[in-house]
């Protein structure tokens, strides 16, 4: 069999990034990249040659930045008339239901709806949370260089509650994996590494660095709900605010297909804190996410 041609859309992303480095590294594919389009450039003028573009394609990943979640509306339409084998569209979240909770997981189900009324095939990836935004600052201040917003240390709702974590290196090489499988096709998929408390999290990272942590509140859900709500009221009045939405975002997670690969040599909670830790980390930029 022949290589299966991908096109990813955000390429230059942090979660773009990672799956480019995959899909590269696992060899398997043709492999390009889709630059500077959205939804407000593809227009009637121009619609006919991204549709010519993606015609010479197998599969589409969209990995586009959370505040352009909308833009991929007719880029599924391009794919339709294209005869896209398999369309991904920009997930690589933490599972959760639409309507109401967290504002980027409603967009993405506008998108995943326009996908499935279209009839186009495709998988939904979902990852949860990424291991390097998964852990608390330190006393000693170590590991502030590998954090990309310095958070207060505290604990939010359920704090014994385990959550799905995944090394952001890891994504790529389960994208690699799940878009060859022809069980994930019109599926969706929640690849994972860990699940993982926020107490067991600093837990391990304390232990790890000899470093005792003291967090110094408790959030309840009642206080998390009023942070979210603020958040909001800040990005509404600067919708292009980076950081107000990643705040959203940050406040609306509190709130709230490993089995399909078990040869999977996941990278583990640990490993990465040991990295951060020698200093071998690295920061992630909120804004290009």
């Amino acid at each position: 069999m022949g290589r299966d041609k991908v096109i990813l859309l955000g390429a230059t992303g942090t979660t773009g990034g990672s799956i480019i480095n995959g899909l590269l590294e696992d060899g398997g594919f043709h492999v390009s990249v889709l630059v500077r389009l959205s939804s407000s450039n593809i227009t009637t003028d121009n619609f006919e040659s991204i549709v010519d573009i993606l015609t010479r394609f197998d599969i589409v990943i969209s990995a586009i930045g959370a505040d352009a979640q909308l833009c991929q509306l007719r880029l599924i339409d391009a794919a339709k008339v294209a005869g896209v084998k398999r369309f991904v569209p920009c997930g690589f979240i933490t599972v959760a239901p639409a309507g109401g909770i967290m504002d980027i997981r409603d967009e993405k189900e506008t998108v995943y709806q326009h996908l499935w009324k279209a009839y186009v095939p495709y998988t939904i990836i979902d990852v949860g949370f990424w291991y390097q935004i998964s852990y608390p600052r330190l006393p000693s201040g170590r590991v502030d260089y590998a954090i990309p917003i310095k958070m207060p240390l505290k604990l939010y709702g359920n704090a014994g509650l385990a959550t799905a974590i995944t090394d952001l290196r890891d994504i790529g090489r389960y994208v690699a994996r799940i878009i060859r499988d022809p069980r994930t096709l019109n599926q969706k998929v929640f690849a994972y590494g860990e699940l993982v408390s926020q107490q067991g999290a600093a837990e391990l990272l304390g232990k790890l660095s000899g470093e005792q942590i003291e967090f110094h509140d408790h959030v309840d859900s009642n206080q998390m709900l009023a942070n979210m709500e603020e958040a909001k009221a800040t990005l509404l009045h600067n919708p292009t605010d980076y950081k107000a939405r990643f705040e959203v975002i940050v406040a609306q997670y509190q709130y709230n297909g490993t089995k399909l690969y078990p040869d999977f040599k996941r990278i583990s909670f640990e490993s990465c804190l040991k990295e951060i830790l020698r200093g071998d980390g690295f920061r992630i930029n909120p804004g290009n996410i």
